[in-house]
């Protein structure tokens, strides 16, 4: 199957960009970014769907009515630019993650996605398709996707044990971001999956293994600074030629590979970003520390290294 679906086909696939959330300077949601950096993603990357108020979007630093409100801006905005907005709504109480579910759904967002609470953690798949299926019962209508992301969620479950008997539960279910090293159990959900589902892979810096296991495109942070290059990849992927696609995959391995000796987290990626696009993105909020400034030089210029034609 190709990882670019055609014009018009709601499948999502291809490339979908973790949005960064805008603040000021003092810290609060800087709505007038979204529109620029929509079309930063569009016109300079070729990014073409967006994923908001997710890991990278700080979402769990955010109050329900910040993400009211970002999620509304971002699909305002995205009208007629982005082929799909998809709002994650997970939270760690049910009822918000209603609330947000409702809301999306009246907003016009082209899907919907849950991670699993971690505070109380669900202890069986059996539990965490409940909660699931409690957060889709609100919006029915809206294309329903599960958050895989083990490593900060710390739920040991395997996604494809919560993929079983999903669409019993979830009518909606359409398809996963898995945020997980465990390429078996991706694997697993490629084999499982349905023909209208769609399995995205969220570890940038593994791409190319799971493309090779079938995944229908990918969801990540790192795309909206090198998505032109990654788009490359998948396209050298698909014409099979390997030795390009692992020869882009392997820079942006340095790059993060750098990135994380240095210290790499959500404040960092998002420092780089602005670095790199121009946007002003603002800090993180805590108690995600701000980017040090040698740190973003040395980042920055590590970058141009590996990308200089941007």
């Amino acid at each position: 199957m190709s990882v670019m679906a055609p014009a018009g086909d709601k499948k999502l696939t291809g490339l979908v960009a973790a949005t960064f959330t805008p603040f000021t300077t003092q810290g609060e949601v800087n709505l007038s970014e979204i529109g620029p950096y929509i079309d930063y993603l569009r016109e300079k990357q070729g990014v073409n769907s967006i994923f908001v108020n997710g890991t990278t979007g700080e979402s769990m630093s955010l109050t329900v009515a910040e993400r009211q409100i970002l999620a509304e801006e971002w699909c305002q905005k995205a009208k007629g630019k982005m082929d799909q907005v998809i709002v994650h709504v997970g939270c760690m109480s049910l009822k918000d993650s209603q609330e947000l579910a409702r809301h999306a759904a009246q907003i016009g967002a082209d899907g919907i996605a849950v991670i699993s609470p971690s505070f109380f953690k669900p202890s069986t798949a059996d539990v965490l398709r409940t909660f699931l299926q409690e957060v889709s019962l609100v919006a029915p209508s809206l294309p329903f996707y599960y958050y895989h992301i083990p490593a900060f969620t710390g739920v040991n479950v395997l996604a494809k044990d919560v993929l079983e008997g999903i669409e019993d539960l979830i009518p909606s279910f359409r398809g996963v971001k898995f945020s997980g090293s465990n390429l078996m159990d991706f694997g697993q959900c490629v084999s499982y999956s349905r023909p209208h589902w769609s399995i995205l892979y969220g570890m940038d810096e593994q791409l190319l293994a799971a493309l090779a296991l079938g995944a229908q495109g990918a969801v990540g942070s790192t795309y909206n600074y090198i998505g032109c290059h990654i788009n490359k990849l998948i396209s050298a992927f698909e014409k099979g030629n390997l030795v390009q696609a692992r020869t882009i995959q392997f820079k942006m391995q340095e790059l993060i590979s750098y990135a994380i000796k240095q210290g790499f987290d959500v404040g960092v990626n998002k420092q780089l970003m602005s670095e790199v696009s121009g946007l002003s993105l603002g800090p993180p909020r805590l108690p995600v520390k701000p980017c040090p400034e040698a740190l973003t030089l040395a980042l920055t210029q590590k970058y141009h290294s590996i990308f200089p034609e941007h």
